[in-house]
């Protein structure tokens, strides 16, 4: 195989970006394995360590940053932060695998700046903020202020979609996912 890419999905909570990365990584000819973000927020529902997240506290993801152990990192809410390992893209490539990332605006545009002829940063977008609120509730993990603070976020990072190589809107999931897969076809086999 030829050098591992990077692809970057990003999107406000609610977009759908997670569940189309799900799909694409069930599509075997895509050669994809997920880079697990660490973390240093509480778990959700029934999210598991080493698969959804590597969950730490406050003061290991703080040595990791001051040991330059991550490629991307940041301070998403207040002492909640999220980053990238190197040694979890250095895993994924030695596998002989591409990397694929359900991260946040900020962390993907990051990874993308770092790496730009081996990424594809793709801007999952929902048709509206509404939508995006309504599909939030809709989860029934978050109480009212989180979601209030996630919309307020949603608009924040919806500027920063011109600056991804495509933005996809997820106005119906099906199309949306046969997009990305596309899109990601391509860009592997260039």
């Amino acid at each position: 195989m030829k050098e591992g890419k990077l692809i970057v999905f990003s999107a406000p909570s609610g977009s759908g970006k997670t569940t189309i990365v799900q799909h694409l990584l069930q599509q075997k000819d895509l050669n994809l394995a997920f880079s697990i973000s660490a973390t240093s927020r509480e778990k959700r529902g029934q999210e598991i360590h080493g698969k959804d997240y590597y969950f730490i506290t406050v003061d290991e993801f703080k040595e990791h940053i001051k040991n330059d152990d991550f490629l991307e990192w940041e301070e998403v809410y207040h002492n909640n932060f999220y980053g990238t390992l190197k040694s979890e893209v250095e895993r994924i490539w030695s596998e002989g695998k591409h990397a694929v990332f359900d991260i946040d605006v900020v962390g993907g545009l990051s990874i993308k700046y770092k790496f730009p002829n081996r990424t594809l940063a793709v801007f999952v977008k929902p048709p509206s903020l509404e939508e995006m609120e309504r599909r939030l509730r809709n989860r029934n993990t978050d109480p009212e202020e989180k979601i209030l603070e996630r919309v307020a976020k949603a608009k924040r990072e919806m500027k920063f979609s011109p600056d991804f190589d495509v933005i996809l809107v997820n106005d119906n999931l099906e199309k949306a996912k046969k997009e990305a897969y596309q899109l990601v076809k391509e860009f592997i086999e260039k």
